[in-house]
């Protein structure tokens, strides 16, 4: 009975040597320090990390004054034109608008050819197909001032490239950018100004109208 007792017991921890000891004190700080961590790295599953946020909190305040459900990479510099053209029911060239919804169904902000024309020039301006001009929306929407927003149509091989102007362009929502568009005709670039809608849509301001004429 004695010698089972012997057996199972373990010596108290004055017992161990002190560079043990020391050992022990080492790993159970560093547990203290880790564990914490882990859990503070780790996402729950509603957090944005697993796509909750994007599924069912939107939170893509335009300066429309719409919030949109997906940013569709613009918030991160870079449009996706294959998905907004899925969104938009295909990327043949038109006029767009009922394809992306109508009021508070609309799922892509948009922008009217002219305001292409205007900044990179009419010729180039009728390249642009439906998904390109609603990447041009979505940047002029969410896009930060000075961001830069890119994406290449697949179509036409064309890029584009859509910088807001530093400064808000104040309580109109009005905005100053420059569009870059690189392609097989070369580089073409210039700015413009664009007002929102409340629907999503973009349209050249009025004072760049009058400069057209």
């Amino acid at each position: 009975m004695n010698a089972t007792r012997h057996a199972l017991s373990v010596p108290p921890l004055p017992a161990l040597s002190p560079r043990v000891r020391r050992v022990v004190g080492r790993i159970v700080l560093v547990l203290l320090i880790a564990l914490p961590c882990i859990a503070l790295a780790t996402p729950p599953s509603w957090a944005p990390a697993h796509g909750w946020r994007k599924k069912n909190d939107p939170a893509y305040a335009g300066y429309s004054g719409r919030t949109w459900n997906d940013d569709y990479g613009v918030r991160s510099g870079r449009c996706d034109h294959t998905e907004v053209g899925a969104v938009l029911g295909g990327v043949a060239g038109g006029v767009i608008g009922a394809e992306a919804g109508k009021g508070d169904q609309r799922a892509v902000a948009i922008v009217v050819g002219t305001v292409i024309g205007a900044a990179i020039g009419a010729e180039i301006g009728r390249r642009v197909d439906k998904a390109d001009r609603s990447c041009v929306g979505h940047a002029l929407e969410l896009a930060g001032p000075g961001q830069t927003v890119g994406w290449t149509n697949p179509d036409t091989g064309v890029s584009y490239k859509l910088t807001p102007a530093d400064k808000p362009g104040g309580a109109s929502g009005c905005r100053k950018f420059r569009l870059v568009a690189t392609g097989g005709f070369g580089l073409s670039e210039g700015r413009t100004v664009a007002c929102p809608a409340p629907d999503g849509t973009w349209s050249l301001a009025p004072e760049a109208q009058l400069g057209r004429r």
